[in-house]
């Protein structure tokens, strides 16, 4: 259990620097790299799906591995520095993939498939860096200075980034993306990052951490032993509802943009994003002050039954403001219930391998979710044969049945949490009996 103390206004200034610094390179690679893939290159679904599952390999295999490199050096700052300036280098070189350069580069391919390949490919090493930098060392960095009594309230605002970064990106560059300003759109963000890594040499403090001395291959696998599974039964099976909530997540997110414009034909669809990011990162903010307060697993059932109702309502809503309304209601319980989990599963690792298990989390948050809820949303889609002609082409679109399916996969959430409520239960009353003996 962390008992540091008090966070105070430096170490708040750089964790959201860092934070949002990331989760804008993350928005643009898990929502606009597809919009991307989609509008330039194929709108073939499958290059979606396989481009978010390769990079969710990657970022679990590089978060796994790195994490117990950072444990082993007891450092996490030059990761993260090292890892954001990078990061941002490899975002910029998007700007740089065209068909036309694909035809260049290997003439005797399809280009079309060449250019889909480089994106993927791109897209992995991009990972590999952000993942280094955000998901291995930064998680770990926050595991490592937070206190358990504070984690709430920073998870709820480190919940919020994503929002927040979403809000900017939509808001202000969206325009750049409709107009295919690509290259720039990379560019700035891409210099952001960058700017950001600069900014944590100078500025970033380095957590106290021991460095671990065990065999690094022991410490690889570490997680992944059913020993140490039954030891943490509790940490795994938090990580066990993340999973099925992110999978949830994941049915529908990387097609929410295309369906927007596409299905809905909402022009004006960053109107929408926008409002729906505000009150959802209010929500979370307030919220955030109720979790430690209430207690973080009493809180995920209600937040899961708000994206619930939220994600059937997406179903009907065609026009507008209905649409605000619906998104309200399922970015809302969707932000609660990631930072209670989040605050959750921060409390149940163990402070000595914070680092490694940064990598058995993103297992569990990011590569199966990645792995499984795309292809479920590509499936429906498929299925639905919704299409469109444009300058010739048949496009397939996503349809409101990926809220449908979303919705099915969240229900299941409630298997875990109640098996996880239940394992808490008995090991306080075990506590309570060695108490009284």
């Amino acid at each position: 259990m962390s008992t540091g103390p008090k966070i105070g206004a430096r170490m708040w200034s750089m964790l959201a620097l860092l934070g949002l610094a990331g989760q804008f390179a993350w928005t643009i690679e898990n929502m606009y790299f597809n919009v991307f893939l989609y509008n330039t290159i194929s709108t073939d679904p499958g290059y979606v799906a396989t481009m978010v599952a390769a990079s969710a390999v990657i970022a679990t295999l590089t978060t796994l591995l790195m994490g117990v490199v950072s444990d082993r050096t007891g450092k996490r700052k030059p990761f993260i520095c090292a890892g954001y300036l990078l990061w941002g280098v490899s975002t910029m070189a998007f700007g740089l993939v065209t068909v036309e350069n694909a035809a260049l580069l290997f003439p005797s391919a399809n280009a079309v498939a060449a250019a889909a390949f480089m994106v993927i490919a791109l897209d992995c090493i991009m990972t590999f860096f952000g993942s280094t930098a955000n998901d291995a060392a930064f998680n770990a960095y926050v595991t490592d200075v937070v206190d358990t009594r504070q984690r709430g309230k920073v998870e709820s605002v480190l919940s919020i980034l994503p929002l927040i970064s979403m809000l900017i990106i939509f808001g202000l560059f969206d325009g750049m993306t409709q107009a295919g300003k690509w290259q720039e759109f990379f560019f700035i963000f891409g210099g952001v990052v960058i700017a950001t890594g600069f900014a944590s040499l100078f500025l970033l403090e380095d957590a106290d951490i021991k460095p671990e001395r065990k065999p690094f291959f022991e410490q690889l696998v570490y997680g992944f032993r059913p020993a140490v599974v039954r030891e943490h039964k509790s940490l795994y099976l938090a990580l066990t509802a993340m999973c099925v909530f992110s999978v949830a997540v994941q049915v529908f997110f990387p097609y929410l943009i295309i369906y927007m414009q596409h299905y809905l034909k909402l022009d004006a669809y960053a109107i929408v994003l926008g409002a729906v990011l505000i009150v959802a990162s209010a929500v979370s903010v307030i919220g955030g002050r109720f979790i430690d307060r209430v207690g973080k697993l009493r809180f995920a059932i209600p937040a899961a039954l708000v994206m619930l109702l939220g994600l059937l309502a997406m179903f009907f809503v065609r026009d507008m403001l209905p649409v605000i309304l619906a998104g309200m209601v399922m970015m809302s319980g969707y932000m609660l219930l990631t930072s209670t989990l989040m605050a959750q599963i921060r409390d149940l690792t163990p402070p000595d391998k914070s680092g490694h298990f940064q990598g058995v989390r993103m297992v569990f948050s990011v590569m199966l979710p990645m792995l499984i809820g795309p292809f479920i949303g590509a499936q429906v889609i498929r299925g639905n044969a919704q299409t469109y002609v444009d300058l010739g082409q048949t496009k397939t679109v996503p349809t409101p049945e990926i809220f449908i399916a979303a919705a099915a996969v969240l229900l299941l959430t409630a298997i875990p949490l109640w098996m996880l409520y239940r394992e808490q239960k008995k090991q306080l009353a075990a506590v309570k009996e060695e108490t009284v003996c």
